[in-house]
């Protein structure tokens, strides 16, 4: 078998096997107590990677360079980080709702390279002039591992919107130290006993602000298990965003050094720079919402679930919408 039928198996076998560990964690997802589901995920993602890495590394050695210079290559580059993710972030929460959020995504993106994009966009071809630079490997590879870690922090906090139904609540863990599910509206029961909850009672007449206990609420909307959950999702998404906030920082830098060197100019306001000031934007100001204003919850997971949007505009809406100084190896 030589390396161009080894790729072509590779890629279809990538796209075939995060279909089936779509459906795994869907199937786990909504039949909790059936058992070995969510080792057969992890399992399928790590296989689904390996095929990934195998490919890129088939196009590495056929190619003779870094295979990131077309968006076939990119694709599933995005593809393999948003894997690799998806198992860090699934080893630090152990909830197989990582991988509902997540497979889909990697699985999308392996249907779309595979099976979408033209054949003479799949060939390995010599790269183009203004790619030869040992710069590809730095900024291309950074840029597009830090995309693939926003976007699964991203998919933690829609999956934390879905599972507290937009609703307040304020957590045991944060990016503070603060919390211990003090909501007001939730009880939680502890070794069978309700704990009470304390709020401030309206001031006394001499201006002293005294608590007492707050009334019993009739029926908690959302059940300790999933507060619970919402937790840890909401910690994972601060966790893995943190990661990839300086991936994505040391890539807009490294490419302004490459710009420079290339074009004679750090900062030229295109489309794809200007996206890319954009994504950092957004999450500077989640991290900054989280750090030092002591956000957590539903408003800082708005943000992140924004960001999900802002990183595909910025990866490939801006290269499928008009054509700039990065559009090689694109449609347009």
């Amino acid at each position: 078998m030589n390396l161009v039928s080894l790729q072509g198996w590779l890629d279809n076998a990538a796209f075939a096997v995060l279909f089936v560990t779509m459906l795994v964690y869907w199937a786990g997802a909504a039949f909790p107590t059936v058992p070995y589901l969510q080792t057969a995920g992890t399992t399928g993602m790590a296989i689904a990677n390996l095929c990934i890495a195998g490919l890129l590394g088939a196009r590495w050695i056929e190619g003779g360079y870094f295979p990131l210079s077309n968006l076939y290559e990119s694709l599933f580059f995005v593809a393999w980080g948003i894997t690799a993710m998806h198992l860090l972030a699934e080893n630090m929460s152990r909830s197989r709702l990582v991988g509902a959020v997540t497979a889909p995504v990697a699985m999308g993106i392996a249907a779309f390279a595979a099976l979408s994009l033209p054949d003479a966009m799949q060939h390995s071809e010599p790269l183009v002039p203004a790619l030869k630079s040992n710069w590809l490997m730095m900024h291309v590879s950074v840029m597009l591992l830090s995309y693939a870690a926003l976007m699964v922090g991203a998919l933690m906090a829609i999956a934390f919107l879905i599972v507290t139904r937009g609703q307040e609540v304020e957590l045991r863990g944060s990016s503070v130290g603060t919390g211990g599910f003090r909501d007001a509206r939730y009880r939680i029961k502890r070794a069978g006993q309700a704990v009470d909850t304390l709020e401030p009672r309206t001031a006394s007449p001499g201006n002293t602000a005294v608590l007492e206990t707050a009334p019993a609420v009739a029926a908690a909307p959302l059940s300790p298990q999933r507060l619970s959950l919402a937790d840890t999702l909401d910690n994972i998404s601060y966790r893995i965003i943190g990661l990839g906030f300086p991936l994505l920082t040391i890539g807009i830098i490294a490419g302004a050094v490459w710009a420079n060197e290339a074009w004679g100019s750090y900062w030229s306001w295109d489309p794809k720079e200007t996206w890319a000031l954009i994504t950092w934007l957004v999450f500077a100001a989640y991290l900054h919402a989280r750090i030092t204003r002591g956000w957590q919850g539903r408003r800082p997971a708005i943000l992140a679930a924004s960001g999900f949007l802002v990183v595909w505009v910025c990866y490939l809406g801006v290269n499928l919408l008009g054509k700039g100084l990065h559009s090689y190896g694109w449609f347009l």
